[in-house]
């Protein structure tokens, strides 16, 4: 049996940020993917396939791409690829809460 983790997002994620890209951006995926992401980097950072996103979020491998851009857009990701078919590194920011060092 699977041992129960926790995940701890800031209260902003859920109060503004979800708001912001739903509501404001239309990109519900957006939302998913970076909950995604941030549940998969337990220790800073994730490396993911965009089919390993689709996997977690039950999105298209399409829509990941598109949401996984548009995060990297407005500064909610942080991106890293050796190489062009390489896995992507992420790793989640909070630009919101300046003083923090993600």
């Amino acid at each position: 049996m699977a041992t129960a983790s926790v995940i701890s997002i800031d209260r902003y994620v859920v109060d503004c940020l979800m708001r912001d890209l739903v509501g404001h951006d239309r990109s519900p995926s957006a939302f998913i993917v970076y909950l995604a992401i941030v549940a998969a980097a337990a220790e800073g950072r994730a490396l993911l396939s965009h089919s390993a996103l689709a996997d977690r979020t039950g999105f298209s491998k399409r829509s990941c791409q598109s949401a996984v851009a548009h995060l990297a857009r407005r500064g909610l990701i942080e991106l890293h690829r050796s190489g062009v078919t390489e896995i992507a590194e992420y790793r989640p920011l909070r630009p919101w809460n300046r003083g923090a060092s993600s």
